[in-house]
């Protein structure tokens, strides 16, 4: 063949492979196109974001989120970040038509030569096709689809839409995913305060966010934010010292400051199971709701501060069970070295409560290491535990509450709480250990019903149980105020006198054995006649029997459910012990109608809901709906309900005032201004109550185990559940101006002699002087009637008081 043929014949023959080509890519183009998504679409991007839920002091309590995304607008976003990303990922983003032929051409010939694909070549534009418009497989097909989308999208679009969605859109690590989410999660910030340094490190990880996370490998994030910086420098958007100065500065790795989330977590629990039942899964974890609390969020950490050490407390009480483990030398060394990796950025602080490992002993002191850190025990501060005696790590571990005394073996792994971190970094401890018991917590305004704080558990990552909410347990004499009440409004006053007496029931079973019922009193003795305000003060068992007997069970109960208790109540006179069981919430509830003058209301933890864009969909408030309430759309009712008198509010309140002036709510004084309360304790010590308020707040703290048993000796409501709610309010009421419980104007004061409840002189030295409803108070005189009889069975002259 002729030169000239060969040519020809070569010419012809790359013209036909050329045309064939350009006839394969039309029709693979055709084939392709008719079935690629609409571009249109993406002018309308609504990704999955982020579901908060706030304090009502705009505290970030909760996220709830399948991709933790919060959706910005380009405007908010720095011009250095987006110099940053471009010079990283796609340095030619403003000259190409959404696609890059060198970058294409140098990634194919590198797959070719790998025989599979080991770099994509996608522009900025074609990774947004990839992440919103198609699959992520790895398939040849789809990269020429993503071409496609790519070169439409840049006909559609302009840069700034394209980079709001890139920006938005891709994955950054740590479950964040856009850019102003990266911010909050790596540096605590909102994205437009960062720093030229912290921009080039978020730009520098969509490569691979877990290989060059801040977090985990810091030392790779700084290569590669060196790389980036480089990159802007070549690109002309900064000058070289910038980028040294930018590498230079010293970066702080934050994670996202919610310090609260752990003091929330049964509060927050309950706002999601309600989101998810009215708006569903989808909503919840996709569609970026907007969900605004009552909780008050210092109050809520001061209650879970509270329920957590008193039940500390009450736990040690029992004894202690010992080490949870004891290690070798190995393991010790094992177990240090570990932890003080952990401890490297997160220096001890006092208040913590950590684990440590007994290394020695003196006459005084455990002495333990925590980490690198040595610290000491004192015995004296231990005595719980007592006696303790170290001995040798192969001998056998235990502790005082199974046995005489607690063997503590070298190498024994201790709970510990920080005591105090001393100038030289030695720390001064505490022994500590998990209680077993549980407790739990609530604060509701008594004017609106808004839940303040709830504590449901001694640890809500341990147990999601909600004990405010979900148990049910007798409440011993807490229960006695609403029995008060009752008699109040059938003619019963402050002053009626008693007696107080043995009492005997006698039963038949239903095989026909007899059997006998005789309620005692706590300390078991009787005291003949006492005033109604004692009998409540004190918690007089065979008083409120009598009293119950006298209303009538049927009455009591139908009293309590006005009240707000909606439990089953066991219809005997034992419903005067508080043997019902009910649920904290409920008991609270109850209380806030005596606190708050008579009215019922329903707790409530959401004020507000909203929807992505700003919709109101739920709210307390009307003026929220200027419209009307339209479709999707909710009015939360906080539902106001008289159900008892002012007067009777009033009466029930100053008797419990009086139980804590001079009963079994004594170490409520401690808040030093008017309160009222009641303490409750199960006649086996399985339950212990202690509720009470002042103008402003009521709470309720009880205590006691989920598989009931015996608390302990002497663990009533006053020892075992009243110094959490003591401690509690002490910081809850801090900012409230102490204030006297409101009196009715119609109420009447009268000298009463405490003997007999009749009128005495106001100059008589024992008078008492007492409270009466109108029309309530006695009319006649001490002086001039005879001395109570024994056998006045349920109280003197009702009649005449």
């Amino acid at each position: 063949m002729s030169i000239k043929k060969f040519l020809r014949w070569t010419l012809l023959t790359g013209a036909a492979f050329f045309l064939a080509g350009v006839l394969g890519l039309v029709g693979a183009y055709l084939y392709v196109a008719g079935s690629l998504p609409k571009v249109d679409t993406l002018a309308d991007y609504r990704p999955p974001i982020i579901t908060r839920v706030y304090s009502d002091d705009g505290s970030v309590i909760a996220e709830y989120a399948r991709e933790k995304r919060i959706v910005v607008p380009i405007s908010r976003m720095p011009q250095q970040l987006i110099h940053a990303f471009i010079s990283a990922e796609d340095s030619n983003f403003y000259e190409h038509p959404g696609i890059d032929l060198g970058s294409i051409l140098r990634a194919a010939i590198k797959n070719v030569m790998a025989g599979r694909i080991v770099q994509g070549g996608s522009t900025i534009t074609q990774q947004v096709a990839k992440s919103l418009l198609l699959s992520p497989a790895k398939k040849f097909s789809r990269k020429f689809k993503e071409a496609i989308l790519a070169w439409r999208m840049d006909k559609k679009l302009s840069k700034n839409d394209i980079l709001y969605l890139y920006l938005n859109q891709i994955y950054l690590g740590h479950g964040a995913y856009g850019v102003e989410e990266a911010a909050e999660t790596y540096f605590d910030k909102d994205v437009k305060d960062l720093t030229l340094a912290e921009c080039t490190m978020l730009a520098g990880l969509p490569q691979a966010p877990s290989r060059y996370s801040p977090y985990d490998h810091f030392d790779r994030a700084k290569d590669r934010q060196k790389y980036v910086l480089q990159r802007m420098v070549d690109n002309g958007y900064i000058t070289a010292e910038q980028a040294k100065a930018a590498y230079a500065q010293k970066i702080v790795i934050r994670s996202q400051a919610f310090p609260h989330l752990q003091d929330a977590g049964y509060f927050t629990e309950q706002v999601r199971r309600y989101l998810e039942k009215t708006y569903g899964a989808k909503a919840l974890y996709e569609d970026g709701l907007q969900v605004y609390t009552t909780m008050d969020l210092p109050m809520q950490e001061a209650a879970r501060h509270a329920v957590r050490k008193n039940l500390r407390n009450v736990d040690k009480r029992e004894g202690y069970r010992g080490p949870k483990r004891v290690f070798n030398p190995q393991e010790q060394v094992a177990f240090l070295s570990e932890q003080t990796g952990d401890l490297a950025n997160d220096p001890l602080q006092a208040g913590q409560v950590l684990k440590g490992v007994l290394v020695g002993s003196s006459k005084r002191d455990l002495l333990v290491r925590i980490g690198p850190d040595r610290g000491t025990i004192p015995l004296k501060s231990a005595r719980w535990a007592a006696p303790i005696k170290v001995v040798p790590n192969s001998a056998r571990a235990t502790g005082n509450a199974d046995n005489p005394e607690t063997d503590l073996p070298l190498g024994s792994l201790l709970e510990v709480r920080v005591e105090k971190v001393s100038a030289d970094g030695s720390l001064q401890l505490h022994l500590e250990q998990e209680p077993k018991v549980q407790g739990a917590m609530v604060a509701l305004d008594p004017e609106n019903g808004d839940i303040k704080a709830m504590v449901g558990g001694y640890d809500f990552a341990k147990s999601q149980f909600n004990r405010i909410l979900q148990a049910r347990r007798q409440t011993g004499s807490a229960i006695k105020p609403i029995i008060y009440a009752a008699a109040l409004d059938k003619g019963y006053t402050p002053a009626t006198v008693i007696l107080d007496t043995p009492l005997i029931y006698k039963e038949t079973s239903p095989t026909g054995e007899q059997t006998e019922w005789k309620p005692q009193n706590y300390e078991e003795k009787f005291s003949g006649p006492v005033s109604f305000r004692t009998a409540l003060a004190e918690s007089m068992n065979v008083i409120t029997i009598k009293i119950l007997e006298n209303i009538g069970v049927g009455y009591a109960i139908n009293y309590a459910r006005k009240l707000g208790i909606t439990s089953p109540l066991n219809h005997d006179l034992t419903l005067a012990l508080g043997s019902s069981a009910i649920t904290p919430m409920e008991l609270t509830t109850a209380y806030a109608a005596f606190d708050n003058g008579g009215v019922r209301i329903t707790p409530t933890y959401i004020t507000k809901i909203t929807d992505r864009d700003g919709k109101v969909l739920e709210s307390v408030d009307p003026a929220d709906f200027p419209n009307g309430v339209g479709p999707g759309q909710h009015l939360i009712r906080q539902t106001r309900e008289r159900v008892i008198s002012p007067e009777t509010a009033y009466l029930v309140t100053n008797l419990m005032e009086s139980v804590v002036r001079h009963g079994t709510g004594w170490r409520a004084k401690a808040l030093g201004r008017p309160v009222a309360g009641k303490t409750g304790t199960t006649n086996d010590l399985k339950d212990a109550w202690f509720g009470g308020f002042v103008p402003q707040l009521v709470a309720l703290s009880w205590v006691g185990y989920d598989q009931a048993r015996p608390l302990g000796k002497g663990e009533t409501g006053s020892r075992a559940a009243a110094p959490a709610w003591v401690d509690f309010m002490k910081q809850a009421v801090k900012g409230m101006k102490p204030r006297n419980f409101t009196v009715p104007d119609d109420m009447v004061f009268r000298p009463i002699d405490p003997k007999t409840g009749l009128l005495t002189t106001e100059d008589d030295p024992k008078a008492h002087i007492e409270v009466f409803a109108p029309g309530t108070a006695p009319t006649r005189y001490a002086l001039d009637e005879q001395k109570p009889k024994a056998n006045d069975f349920f109280k003197m002259d009702l009649e005449d008081h």
